[in-house]
């Protein structure tokens, strides 16, 4: 049974503490581990997840004519989302495995995470074969290739969607959304941004409606409170920076002000911040603490790049109205040499310090 040691140490390592731990010599000790960060990020996504899937079913049934009920829209949702989450931890973790017992390694917590952000960033009716494919391309190339969880510097999850976005543009392209399958054909509904792109103002919901989440939109990412009560839980147990969130949101709310004084968007820069992905990344993608920066002014210029970024792509470049995946994924490129630039500066200012101290001692 050594094959398949790596796969029964990783549900062992699920269901119980992992044995492998520290009892002597000069290591600190903490009960704070990679499997307690992990539950509670995923705990952080629950409200999103699940007013995700009532709202699935709530847009389903609006579009069809139909009334249900709380239960009624929550179950069809959870229908909708189940296969995905099956279909990406199964893809996923088949070759996290497989890698671990290639390396003769543990299996890392990290695809935990990954596995249950992808169908949350996913439309509901994404064809499941699909899915796999960008899961398994995510896995493979955005991390194992690299050296596994800790080494990989795009995050796992934006490049399952962007694999999906421009290999099969037409199921993720973000100016519709699959909100249900009829027997006959398929019904679609436009997001806020398809809206914006589309110029189709007078169908804009309302300010109030995008904050709630009663849009059509990813399963994650409509319920703006959900996310915020998110955010407050990966704030309030120091797994997420504060730094990083607040610079996304101050650069996406200049620039977004910016292009709405220069006439180049209509849409009022709160409103931007409460389409489509924003928050969602803010939150949940842009602190990823492996591909984020990490030194303390290099996470406000990582930040406040994403922010910037996002609305310029979504204002300027109409074939992308989403501009938060790429703005985050070219942010995670950068953010080695943005940590570099720090340091360097750092020292250089920390020399021309000691320098000056040396003269006036003289």
């Amino acid at each position: 049974m050594a094959k398949f040691n790596a796969l029964f140490d990783a549900i062992d390592s699920f269901l119980r503490t992992p044995a492998t731990v520290t009892t002597s010599g000069s290591h600190i000790r903490d009960s704070v581990d990679m499997k307690r960060i992990m539950i509670t990020v995923m705990i952080a996504l629950c409200p999103a997840l699940l007013f995700g899937m009532w709202n699935v079913g709530y847009q389903h049934f609006l579009r069809m004519g139909y009334e249900a009920s709380i239960f009624g829209c929550f179950w069809y949702g959870f229908l909708k989302w189940l296969p995905l989450v099956i279909v990406t931890y199964v893809s996923g973790l088949a070759i996290e495995v497989l890698f671990a017992q290639i390396r003769k390694e543990e299996v890392a917590e990290g695809f935990f995470v990954t596995g249950f952000i992808i169908p949350m960033i996913m439309p509901p009716d994404v064809p499941l074969w699909i899915v796999a494919v960008a899961t398994a391309f995510s896995v493979l190339f955005a991390k194992e290739v690299f050296g596994g969880t800790g080494y990989n510097f795009l995050n796992p999850a934006l490049v399952a969607r962007a694999f999906v976005f421009f290999a099969y543009p037409s199921v993720i392209s973000g100016d519709s959304v699959w909100v249900s399958r009829a027997p006959q054909d398929a019904i679609t509904g436009a997001t806020p941004l398809g809206m914006v792109m589309n110029g189709n103002m007078d169908a804009m919901p309302s300010t109030l409606e995008m904050f709630i989440g009663t849009i059509p939109g990813c399963i994650g990412e409509t319920c703006k409170i959900a996310i915020l009560l998110g955010a407050v839980i990966l704030l309030l147990t120091q797994v997420a920076d504060w730094r990083i969130m607040f610079s996304v949101f101050t650069g996406g709310y200049v620039t977004a002000v910016i292009f709405r004084v220069c006439g180049l968007c209509v849409i009022p820069g709160y409103q931007q911040l409460l389409m489509g992905g924003f928050l969602f990344g803010t939150v949940f993608m842009a602190t990823d603490p492996v591909t984020a920066a990490h030194t303390e002014m290099g996470k406000y210029i990582y930040g406040l790049f994403i922010g910037i970024l996002a609305i310029i792509i979504r204002v300027l470049n109409k074939g992308y109205p989403e501009g938060m995946m790429l703005a985050i994924l070219l942010m995670n490129i950068f953010a080695p040499l943005i940590d570099y630039c720090v340091v360097q500066s750092n020292i250089k200012r920390r020399e021309k310090r000691l320098s000056n101290a040396k003269k006036t001692t003289r």
